[in-house]
C-alpha cells in the first residue's frame, strides 16, 4: 500500500468532510471553557459527559457579529447568559483544517432548548432609566445583515476618531462603508448640548443618507471629560433614537449610560469599526455557504440519477437473458419434435429452426441496441440539466439580496451579485431603464 504525506491525508479528511456532511448540523452539548477574546469573539469547547467522565469534546467558535445577536436573544428568553456548564442545542457547520484540525463554527443557539434547565432570575432596577423602560428601548432595532451606511458623531480632532477611519477605510478586505462625521464636543460643560444637537442633526439628514446606524465614538480621557456620557437627557435621546445607535467612547471603568441605553455598546472606536467590519464577513461567509449547500445538493441530485440509470440498466440486461433463455427452450423443444418426426423431415426442420434461431439473434441484437440508445439519451439529457452548463455557454445568474432579480424590485444604489462560470462580480446600480 502506498503511504501517504500528512498533508494528502488531512486533504483527504477535509474533502470527504464537505462532500458527505450536510453544510449546516445541529449538535447538543454542554459549554466547557468558554472565553471570550478581546476583539469579542467567543470560544469554548462543546463536551458530552456521563456523569463527571467525558465521553467526546471538540472545539467550537463564535464570531462577534453573531455572537451579540445569540447572546441577546439567549438572554431575553432565559433571562440568564451563555456560560460554561449549560447544555446547549446549537446550529453549526463542521470545518476540518489540515493545520488546526476539526472544529464547529456556530450559528445559531436556541434558547427554549436551555430554559427548562435552568430558572429565570429576576433583572435589578440599577437607575432612573431602567425604571423608565428606556434601557431596551434602542436595542429594538434589527441590524442590517451588513452595515454600510453610518453616521459619526465625534470631534474631527478626536484620536480616537482618526483610528476609527483608519480601520474602516483601510480595511484589508477592501470593504466600502459609507461615512459622514457630525462634529460634537466630546467633554466639558457644553458637551451635552453639542451631542444633542448632532443626533438631531443625524435624524433630519438619516433618511436622506439612507443610513444604516449612529456611531458615537472618542478616544477615552479622564473621569470628569466622561461625565457628560452619564447624563440623563442624552440616555432618553439615544433610547428613542430611530436608528440603532453604537458606542466606543474608551472608557476603562463601568459602561457609562450612554453604553447602557445604547444599541450595542462597545469599549473601543477600533472595537465599533471591527464589529462594523465583522458584518461584512459574516455576510460574505453566509454566502459560501449557501454556494457549498448548493453544490452538496446537486453533487447528491447527479448521484441519485446516475444509480437510477445503473438500475435501469441492470434490469434491460436481466429481462432480456430472461427472454432468451425462453425463446432458447422453445428451440430446444422444437428440435425434440423435429427429430420424433421422423429421420426424412430433419433436415429441412433443421434448416428452418436454424433461420427463426437467425431472426431471433437479429431480433434481440436490435432490441438491445434501442435500449441502450435510449440509456444514452437519457444520459446525455441528465448533463444538459446540469446548470454549469449554462454558465459554460455564457450565461450568468444575478441576485439581489439572496434573491434572483426578477423576483424583487431594484432600485438605484441596490447591490446585486452576477455568478458566472468562473467569477462571482459584485455591483452597484447606477440607473435602471424600464423595457
Amino acid at each position: 500500500m502506498q503511504p501517504l504525506s500528512v498533508l494528502q491525508l488531512t486533504t483527504h479528511i477535509q474533502q470527504v468532510l464537505e462532500k458527505e456532511l450536510e453544510p449546516l448540523v445541529w449538535v447538543v452539548g454542554e459549554l466547557s471553557d468558554f472565553r471570550q477574546a478581546a476583539q469579542g469573539h467567543v470560544y469554548f469547547e462543546l463536551v458530552e459527559k456521563v456523569g463527571n467522565h467525558v465521553q467526546a469534546k471538540i472545539r467550537a467558535n463564535l464570531w462577534q457579529f453573531t455572537y451579540r445577536s445569540v447572546a441577546a436573544k439567549f438572554e431575553s428568553v432565559t433571562g440568564t447568559s451563555l456560560k460554561n456548564g449549560m447544555k446547549v442545542l446549537a446550529q453549526v457547520t463542521v470545518t476540518y483544517h489540515p493545520v488546526f484540525g476539526l472544529s464547529l463554527n456556530v450559528k445559531d443557539i436556541d434558547p427554549s432548548f436551555s430554559l427548562g434547565e435552568r430558572a429565570r432570575i429576576r433583572q435589578e432596577t440599577i437607575n432612573r432609566l431602567t425604571e423608565e423602560g428606556f434601557m431596551v428601548q434602542n436595542a429594538r432595532f434589527p441590524l442590517p445583515r451588513v452595515i454600510q451606511r453610518i453616521a459619526i458623531i465625534s470631534s474631527a480632532t478626536a484620536a480616537g476618531y482618526g483610528d476609527f477611519i483608519n480601520q474602516v477605510d483601510g480595511n484589508p478586505q477592501g470593504y466600502k462603508i459609507f461615512h459622514e462625521l457630525f462634529q460634537s464636543l466630546m467633554q466639558g460643560n457644553e458637551a451635552v448640548d453639542s451631542l444633542l444637537s448632532a443626533l438631531d442633526q443625524v435624524a433630519e439628514k438619516a433618511e436622506q443618507l439612507q443610513l444604516d446606524a449612529v456611531v458615537i465614538i472618542r478616544g477615552g480621557g479622564a473621569q470628569l471629560d466622561l461625565d457628560c456620557f452619564d447624563n440623563y437627557l442624552l440616555g432618553v435621546k439615544i433610547a428613542n433614537f430611530p436608528l440603532p445607535v453604537f458606542t466606543g467612547i474608551g472608557h476603562e471603568r463601568d459602561e457609562s449610560i450612554a453604553d447602557l441605553v445604547a444599541h450595542t455598546p462597545l469599549k473601543t472606536p477600533t472595537a465599533v469599526a471591527e464589529f462594523i467590519l465583522s458584518s461584512f464577513r459574516e455576510f460574505e461567509e453566509s454566502l459560501g455557504l449557501i454556494a457549498q449547500r448548493l453544490d452538496w445538493i446537486t453533487r447528491s441530485t447527479f448521484q441519485g440519477e446516475a444509480q437510477k440509470l445503473q438500475g435501469y440498466t441492470l434490469r434491460i440486461l436481466g429481462e432480456s437473458k430472461q427472454q432468451l433463455a425462453r425463446e432458447g427452450e422453445k428451440v430446444r423443444n422444437w428440435g425434440m419434435r423435429i427429430q420424433q418426426a421422423g429421420k426424412n423431415g430433419a433436415k429441412q426442420e433443421k434448416n428452418r429452426l436454424s433461420q427463426k434461431e437467425e431472426l431471433l439473434k437479429k431480433g434481440w441484437q436490435h432490441f438491445l441496441k434501442r435500449q441502450q440508445d435510449k440509456l444514452a439519451q437519457i444520459e446525455v439529457s441528465s448533463r444538459q440539466l446540469d446548470p454549469s452548463n449554462l454558465l459554460q455557454k455564457g450565461y450568468t445568474r444575478t441576485e439581489s439580496k439572496e434573491l434572483p432579480i426578477h423576483l424583487t424590485t431594484l432600485e438605484p444604489g441596490d447591490r446585486i451579485v452576477t455568478h458566472t462560470f468562473n467569477q462571482k462580480i459584485s455591483s452597484t446600480i447606477n440607473r435602471i431603464e424600464k423595457k
